[in-house]
């Protein structure tokens, strides 16, 4: 179940609390912005980084057997914190064809550098499934 509290406010696409009860749980390494080829996608470009990210997390939650709506947490590291709204979208593109909805429990960070340094945006996740 998703939790939000009144004391910690509402907080704009994500949950401040997740409980779980699964019989198995999914960690996703940190995706970044290459494609199946090991290409790098949008350099330079948020907004494609952030898609590109995306799809590789819908991938690797098709692969375990799970979907967008068995994601409990994200961690998201940005290299630029101006990039929040690109991000933001790109999530919301992927939230908004899940059903029931989906709204995990996020950390995003701003970093210095990610592995590659054309790199503006990774994304590590956990799924709980059945």
């Amino acid at each position: 179940s998703r939790i939000n509290p009144p004391e910690l406010g509402t907080p704009p696409g994500y949950s401040q609390v997740v409980e779980v009860r699964a019989s198995r749980l999914v960690f996703i390494a940190g995706q970044t912005a290459l494609d199946a080829a090991g290409e790098i996608v949008g350099r330079g470009d948020i907004a494609a980084q952030a898609a590109q990210v995306f799809h590789n997390l819908e991938i690797a939650l098709r692969a375990a057997g799970c979907t967008a709506a068995d994601l409990v947490k994200l961690t998201v590291f940005l290299r630029d914190m101006t990039h929040l709204a690109a991000y933001r979208e790109a999530r919301n593109r992927f939230f908004a064809t899940v059903t029931p909805p989906a709204a995990p429990a996020v950390t995003l960070v701003e970093v210095s550098r990610l592995y590659g340094p054309d790199f503006l945006i990774e994304i590590e996740a956990i799924a709980a499934g059945a």
